[in-house]
């Protein structure tokens, strides 16, 4: 599998990913996440200009996309019921989704990620029972509960190296 910048061409692939994750979460009780359209065509767009969206592509086969986003994450100054492991620079894993076509998905996304940066930051709605164990089994940790921009709250993980 490689992972590679995603490109405008690859948003109706990524839309398409985004439809089949959400239908996922939908099928195994994660009814209040990715609501209203998040993640949108054009939050994808924005990413894409600023280089932190990436796709995984499989003989030819768009199966997942990702932000993967360098530097502090301004929802992430407040962490509460915890703390974060450290205070080093950071990556941080935002809007994992997969059409399920592909496994391995958040190791790879990991490698590659750990490739740039040697601590890394991801977050998920508690409902997300399936990415919290992914989360766990990649060597995350939790930390506590953080509060996104619309100020609903997120269980937050860190993966450290040190």
């Amino acid at each position: 599998m490689d992972i590679r910048n995603a490109t405008v061409a690859d948003i109706p692939e990524i839309m398409r990913i985004c439809d089949s994750a959400r239908n996922y979460m939908r099928a195994n009780g994660n009814k209040a996440q990715w609501i209203n359209g998040y993640p949108s065509k054009q939050l994808w767009l924005d990413d894409i200009a600023k280089k932190q969206c990436f796709v995984c592509e499989e003989k030819n086969h768009l199966c997942a996309v990702f932000a993967f986003i360098i530097g502090e994450d301004p929802t992430y100054l407040y962490i509460e019921n915890g703390q974060w492991k450290n205070d080093l620079p950071y990556g941080t894993i935002h809007r994992l989704g997969s059409d399920g076509t592909c496994s391995g998905i958040m190791e790879k996304c990991k490698a590659f990620a750990l490739s740039h940066v040697s601590e890394l930051r991801a977050d998920t709605h508690e409902d997300n029972k399936i990415m919290q164990a992914v989360l766990e089994r990649n060597g995350f940790e939790k930390c506590g509960i953080i509060y996104i921009e619309d100020g609903s709250p997120r269980i937050a993980y860190q993966f450290s190296r040190k």
